[in-house]
């Protein structure tokens, strides 16, 4: 198996190449959506929360600033495996099923394909309206270290999707006011089916595989809106809805575990014998929706080396990251967090029988 870290946006640089070598990481996984900086308008849900707007619609990442970004990390001794979600000015209307639907399948086929050129193999992204949202940062893990976690109805008030917002952020600040219409769980499916209809044979063309996130946090309705994969059944709907080697997971077990159904190792083994998993998030997790926590790599409900072990078994030999973790209290605790989080997959993974 392949060992690696995922990067934001502005965390793509040389030195942070530098770090994942120096921990022990062979490959990387980039986010190329600006989360949470560099936006020209900010707006508020009136809860306190506030999104920042893209603006980029349009200027699809181009092939020279992929390969770019391909040389780069090389240049470190490190190889870009996946870029993780699409921005949501690319693909609003393909979620929404509005005007732009078109336009913007067209523009999804071309990042596809500059992707093939680049030799970038994976593609991440979150079939998903709410996206992520409801999440508490609260010192719960070991020690007392910051964490993420979902409280359901002890958590934020969930409030209804305005216009010109899918994933808590603002693609359109003229919007009318008003919330995006309700739709059914069928709508939800049959977007996302014609989605992988359009958009995976040119996938399979290019030589690059989709994979589909399952819904976090993992419930059946968020924001007034559906899920897709919020059970570990839902994502043998999404294989078999499109099959192709193309079609394939990206595979959190974080998620996984806090989903209300299933036993995440027979999840695992599964998956993994279908050959259907694009990458895997490894983070650990106490409780299950509707609360849950999350916690060091090392001390949740989790057994990592089991599912480490089963991943082996069935010939798995994609890449493994911690998609985030705690965080300790030191001067940089987003790299302790890593690096704590790194070694201990590392001495999993290098064990005598891996």
């Amino acid at each position: 198996m392949k060992l690696g870290i995922g990067l934001y946006k502005s965390m793509l640089t040389p030195e942070n190449f530098r770090f994942a070598k120096q921990i022990g990481c062979t490959h990387l996984v980039a986010h190329l959506v600006d989360y949470f900086q560099d936006q020209k308008i900010h707006g508020t849900d009136g809860q306190g929360n506030t999104w920042g707007v893209t603006l980029n619609e349009g200027n699809l990442w181009s092939e020279d600033e992929l390969k770019d970004l391909v040389r780069s990390i090389e240049s470190e001794g490190l190889k870009l495996e996946a870029i993780e979600n699409l921005d949501p000015a690319y693909w609003y209307d393909i979620l929404l099923d509005g005007p732009k639907r078109d336009e913007q399948i067209a523009g999804i086929q071309e990042i596809i394909r500059r992707m093939g050129r680049a030799g970038i193999p994976i593609l991440g992204y979150n079939f998903s309206i709410a996206g992520v949202w409801g999440h508490v940062v609260a010192k719960h893990a070991r020690g007392g270290a910051e964490a993420v976690s979902f409280l359901g109805e002890k958590g934020p008030e969930e409030t209804p999707i305005p216009n010109g917002q899918i994933w808590n952020m603002i693609y359109s600040p003229e919007a009318e006011p008003g919330f995006i219409p309700s739709i059914s769980s069928e709508q939800i499916w049959d977007r996302l089916g014609q989605f992988l209809k359009e958009v995976i044979p040119v996938a399979e063309e290019s030589g690059v595989a989709l994979a589909a996130h399952p819904d976090d946090p993992p419930m059946p309705t968020l924001r007034e809106t559906p899920r897709l994969v919020y059970q570990p059944h839902l994502y043998r709907k999404l294989l078999d809805s499109f099959p192709s080697p193309a079609n394939k997971l990206e595979f959190c077990l974080g998620t996984l575990q806090e989903m209300s159904e299933g036993n995440l190792m027979e999840t695992i083994d599964e998956f993994s014998g279908r050959d259907a998993i694009g990458y895997v998030h490894c983070r650990n997790v106490r409780g299950k929706v509707p609360e849950y926590y999350e916690v060091f790599i090392d001390e949740g409900d989790i057994d990592v080396p089991q599912a480490m072990e089963i991943l082996h078994r069935n010939g798995y030999q994609g890449l493994v990251i911690p998609d985030h973790t705690p965080l300790p209290e030191c001067g940089a605790p987003w790299h302790a967090g890593m690096a704590h989080a790194v070694g201990y997959l590392r001495g999993i993974l290098n064990m005598p029988e891996r």
